[in-house]
């Protein structure tokens, strides 16, 4: 690893925030692609997911979730529960930020996506309790087309399709159906 990708991660726990973003952008930015460097830092972004600070949780969760593609010895698989689990954060914008990236976990590979599909299927239904269900749910059919969009997998298109016609409310079935409509 470089010294100024070493400098950007250490910079992602920064107490200025505007050190913090500029880090943050570019560590997404060199992982857009394949790093060699993913497991010197997945053990500490795994531990970030539950910090008491929601920007580091939210970093953490998105950092991770671009490194799926730098993952050769599929460590996502048993670790995957742990990023799905900060879905559900205390501070929904954290819970956001992570949902919004997962997808990226699902166009890492075929178990990978079987197992993201798996898990927001489940999340979808599970989340009919909860304050922003419907947020949550726009966020997951989301997520499901840009693995899509990545992959061209049916399935996942399938099982997309499949969750939304279990909404009951028409206004918002239309609203996901909407997202398929590209």
């Amino acid at each position: 690893m470089d010294k100024g990708t070493q400098s950007n991660l250490s910079d992602l726990w920064s107490d200025d925030k505007e050190i913090q973003n500029r880090a943050f952008l570019h560590i997404l930015k060199t992982t857009d692609g394949p790093v060699d460097w993913a497991y010197d830092v997945w053990d500490e972004m795994l531990k970030s997911l539950t910090h008491k600070d929601n920007h580091r949780r939210a970093i953490a969760a998105q950092v991770l979730c671009n490194l799926a593609k730098s993952d050769p010895q599929e460590r996502m698989l048993k670790d995957f529960t742990r990023l799905l689990a900060v879905t559900k954060d205390e501070r929904f914008v954290t819970a956001r930020h992570c949902m919004q990236s997962l997808w990226k976990v699902g166009a890492a590979g075929t178990k990978q996506r079987k197992m993201l599909v798996e898990g927001l299927a489940h999340r979808f239904k599970e989340c009919i309790a909860e304050k922003n269900c419907t947020l949550i749910r726009f966020d997951i059919i989301q997520s499901l087309r840009n693995v899509y969009d990545e992959t061209g997998d049916e399935k996942v298109k399938g099982k997309a399709l499949e969750l939304i016609e279990t909404e009951d409310d028409l206004k918002y079935r239309k609203k996901y159906t909407g997202l398929w409509r590209r």
